[in-house]
């Protein structure tokens, strides 16, 4: 059993939807962005996901893309990440990598699973590639025990989903919305269908992300789905403080209202 797995089944003992925080490793700072992490948790986020920051962000929206390009002039590396992963797994929450795969590769993925693995980490969000690409990484992640979250999209035929679904575990992504990431006014209607289709193809939990920033959404995505992914909001929090002591209490108190809105939304399912 996994982390992420052990997470789920107390989540749906509790009978509510589990809360995910992003931020990317290295912003403000490598400590800083630990000390924004452990702020999340605080808050009452569930698991967190660190961002290995990369210099060709495909499917992040201008908000990630500015504290992504942030930690990279700063010389932020991927044994920064797995530092991160390391410093904020021992919290308790499982703690998971969001990367694209150049970074990976780069690395060495036998190598880059074993590293994870050694610093607690609980698994990897692969952004960019599909289970077709990803034998290697299937394979490495395995060995180490590590959960592989795909992702699936609104566009994504039920073909499409029961393939991916098939080749991952832990939770699977589902992107709200097509396009980049970004914190929006109102739940896109698609998640909830999409939601819907994926679970007539796993057992998996579900989780939404891409687009949400408030309590109220949260709520919302919480009344049909295992669990809520939020990114760009916390990121936004943190740019737009004055000092990284700032940026710190405002992520924890969007984790306490984005918990507020999940445990809310769980009541209504």
């Amino acid at each position: 059993m996994t982390a992420l797995t052990e997470l789920f089944a107390r989540t749906r003992a509790e009978g509510r939807a589990a809360l995910i925080g992003y931020l990317p490793a290295g912003f403000p700072s490598v400590e800083g962005a630990i000390d924004a992490m452990r702020a999340m948790v605080e808050g009452g986020v569930d698991a967190i996901e660190v961002g290995l920051p990369y210099s060709d962000p495909l499917l992040d929206g201008p908000t990630i893309q500015e504290a992504v390009d942030r930690a990279l002039q700063a010389g932020s590396t991927t044994q920064d990440v797995l530092d991160t992963v390391h410093a904020v797994a021992v919290t308790g929450v499982p703690t998971m990598v969001m990367s694209y795969w150049n970074p990976i590769e780069k690395y060495g993925v036998a190598s880059f699973a074993r590293d994870l693995a050694d610093a607690g980490g609980a698994g990897v969000i692969t952004a960019d590639i599909t289970p077709e690409e990803a034998g290697e990484w299937l394979k490495a992640s395995r060995a180490e025990n590590l959960d592989r979250i795909f992702l699936v999209a609104p566009s994504s035929t039920d073909q499409r989903i029961a393939l991916t679904t098939s080749a991952g575990s832990g939770f699977v992504y589902a992107a709200a919305v097509m396009g980049v990431t970004g914190a929006r006014t109102e739940v896109a209607p698609a998640a909830r269908e999409l939601v819907g289709r994926t679970r007539a193809a796993t057992s998996l939990p579900i989780c939404v992300g891409l687009g949400v920033s408030s309590g109220r959404q949260a709520a919302e995505i919480a009344q049909y789905a295992d669990g809520v992914i939020v990114g760009s909001a916390f990121v936004r929090a943190m740019l737009d403080a004055e000092s990284a002591a700032e940026g710190v209490d405002r992520v924890r108190e969007l984790a306490r209202d984005l918990r507020s809105g999940v445990a809310h939304g769980s009541r209504n399912r």
